[in-house]
């Protein structure tokens, strides 16, 4: 066999054992991201993005998180760098991360562009839909080496989903006021992924058709619309105030019924591998709702 022909077959060979070594993913903003090896040294910057990280197998190479980043209980060990709206860059640096996982509209893209210039590879994510939340852990594990694990919890995380889609197909609509937030007083639409999770249960929100992701809202509308239920997660795991301070109306249908529902935000407020259980509760939380007409007047 000639020389030339020799060298280049090596060269093709080489050429595809390199390829093979690299490991890449399309993040949420539509780019290929690629490592040549599986990620060692990974910033998580918003506190999904750290839970996703952990959910795909990989928390153990968590080297910097942000403030809020709380789950699972071991990531509170790790080094934070600011909140999400303003990172330490300095920080972050001297951690020497070989993978950034930034957050597609709550980090500052300024920020993010820096790191990038800085030749720090970022995959951005943002899921929007229970298949977004499977995908990304699944893309995570491929950036970090994690498939096996990342996968398992993707399959189970898609098939608890699915089986409340099957359990509540045929339950009788409860129309549902959620409060993400109190001053101002905001909501979400049905293309959130909270919209969805609402929608899964049986759900019917009254401001799903706004135009808006987060709506903001005044109190005449809430009781214009008059939901059959009430749900919030307060700012706390366990701060019931939002909804309280509802009971002041109690010719409003959710207080008359007392279907005034707490879910703790972190369970349905980040797009995790949690939202399972966070859709769970909200599913049991429309049920007692629907128990609850039998007994009105």
């Amino acid at each position: 066999m000639p020389s030339r022909l020799v060298t280049g077959l090596a060269l093709a060979l080489l050429s595809l054992v390199a390829q093979a070594g690299e490991r890449c993913a399309i993040d949420d903003r539509g780019r290929q991201v690629c490592l040549s090896e599986p990620a060692q040294r990974i910033a998580a910057l918003s506190p999904g993005a750290t839970e996703l990280v952990y959910a795909a197998g990989a928390g153990e190479r968590v080297v910097a998180v942000v403030e809020y980043s709380d789950y699972p209980p071991e990531a509170r060990e790790v080094a934070s760098v600011g909140s999400h709206t303003r990172l330490d860059l300095e920080r972050l640096l001297a951690l020497a991360p070989d993978l950034v996982i930034g957050w597609v509209t709550g980090n500052p893209a300024e920020q993010l562009e820096t790191l990038e210039s800085l030749g720090l590879p970022v995959f951005y994510i943002e899921p929007r839909s229970f298949e977004g939340v499977a995908t990304t852990i699944e893309r995570l594990s491929r950036l970090a080496g994690s498939e096996a694990a990342g996968e398992a919890e993707a399959a189970r995380f898609r098939d608890g989903m699915a089986e409340l889609a099957e359990r509540y197909a045929d339950a009788a609509p409860v129309s549902v006021f959620y409060q993400v937030w109190d001053e101002p007083l905001m909501t979400i639409n049905d293309d959130h992924l909270i919209g969805q999770v609402l929608s899964l249960c049986g759900g019917v929100n009254v401001f799903g058709g706004l135009d808006r992701l987060v709506p903001r809202l005044d109190e005449e509308a809430v009781l214009a619309a008059d939901p059959e239920a009430i749900l919030a997660g307060g700012m706390g795991e366990e701060n019931r105030a939002w909804l309280t301070h509802w009971e002041r109306y109690p010719a409003l249908t959710a207080v008359a019924r007392d279907n005034l529902f707490f879910v703790p935000p972190s369970l349905i407020q980040r797009p995790t591998p949690r939202l399972l259980e966070g859709s769970r509760l909200f599913c049991e939380k429309l049920e007692v709702a629907r128990g609850r007409r039998e007994a009105s007047p």
